[in-house]
């Protein structure tokens, strides 16, 4: 039996492995703590790199759309240069996860 880490996406699909399904992202809640920040051309279409470097973690890309669902609907290429997101506290997302 297969278990997705609790860093990915998945970690709440089916765990037999049977099917993928339409990717439902974990909630990440609001928090005071949160910071606005403007991607810039270090980080266009590379979420990955902006959670390496707040999170030491790049497999958190998908943080940024689950928290910013109306601005990121793809969340690789509307992470783009002069786009303002909302980027979630280190210590609350990694309680949020579990992790």
């Amino acid at each position: 039996m297969f278990t997705y880490s609790k860093l990915s996406p998945y970690y709440s699909t089916d765990k037999f492995g049977r099917f993928l399904d339409v990717l439902n992202y974990r909630p990440i809640p609001k928090s005071n703590l949160d910071v606005v920040f403007t991607i810039n051309s270090i980080y266009q279409y590379r979420p990955d790199l902006l959670a390496s470097d707040l999170y030491g973690k790049p497999q958190l890309w998908w943080v940024f759309a689950a928290r910013n669902p109306n601005v990121l609907k793809d969340p690789v290429f509307d992470f783009f240069s002069g786009r303002t997101i909302y980027v979630p506290n280190g210590d609350n997302l990694m309680a949020a996860l579990g992790i």
